[in-house]
């Protein structure tokens, strides 16, 4: 059974969905549609074109689909979209997306923000992510599945994180994380690969070291060996990974071993 209490405002053009609770002075106004066993706790303003699917809970004093931080944005029906069961803790803002970012800003599912996380207009975040308290994403970054962002980062804007890469706390991101990589550091550099967390995900350990290998090579400054040296492997999905993620198209570059 839906609960809304009664000092929460909701706008008649919202779409409420079934078990949702609503907390007390929470305002959710324009074009909203939660869907169902969502939990909004009070004082959450929820706005703008947003859609929210099923199970997410989110805490006190969140802005979630308000307009965009950007000078360019003149209010077009720009959309919100975030999936299931995440949970979005307090002071976290989402925003719309742009015109010039396809108009669309998306959250994946079974996703953690910690408190004061910024999601700023056009950025994709995929699945499974963790989001430590304050980091801050500047507008059309993309971050991968089960990638973990430590407290008080931030992310320069049109930057990729790659899946299951690791950013310590308090850095600056200004490169492309690869995938499964570990970075730290203002600016920050590639520090190694993620082998726990490769190994929790159950790569085989020659693979990950046939790609520990790779990495170091493709990411030294110092002694830098070309993409074009490494072919597609049939049996190592990581170096696959790793050299469809090099050959995208991207504005940033690679973040880089700092040797």
């Amino acid at each position: 059974m839906t609960k809304i209490h009664s000092t929460a405002i909701i706008d008649k053009n919202c779409t409420i969905g079934k078990n949702v609770t609503v907390g007390a002075y929470t305002i959710i106004e324009g074009n909203v549609k939660i869907d169902d066993d969502n939990i909004i706790f009070p004082s959450v303003y929820i706005s703008g074109n947003t859609d929210i699917g099923k199970s997410n809970k989110i805490f006190p004093f969140s802005s979630i689909g308000a307009v965009p931080q950007d000078l360019k944005y003149n209010n077009e029906k720009s959309k919100l979209r975030i999936g299931d069961k995440n949970t979005i803790r307090e002071h976290c803002t989402f925003n719309l997306g742009t015109k010039g970012g396809g108009m669309l800003t998306e959250v994946g599912d079974n996703s953690l923000f910690m408190a004061g996380v910024h999601i700023a207009h056009d950025c994709i975040i995929k699945n499974n992510t963790i989001f430590a308290n304050q980091v801050t994403l500047g507008g059309h970054v993309t971050v991968d599945n089960n990638a973990v962002l430590g407290g008080l980062s931030a992310v320069h804007q049109f930057c990729r994180i790659g899946s299951l890469a690791m950013i310590g706390g308090m850095s600056a991101v200004e490169n492309d994380i690869i995938p499964y990589g570990l970075a730290i550091g203002n600016r920050a550099k590639i520090t190694g690969v993620n082998l726990v967390g490769l190994r929790r995900a159950n790569f085989k350990n020659e693979d990950i070291m046939e790609f520990k290998n790779a990495v170091e090579k493709l990411l030294s400054r110092k002694d830098r060996v070309s993409v074009s040296k490494y072919n597609h492997n049939k049996s190592n999905q990581l170096i696959n990974t790793l050299l469809d993620f090099i050959n995208e198209d991207s504005t940033r570059g690679l973040c880089l071993y700092d040797d």
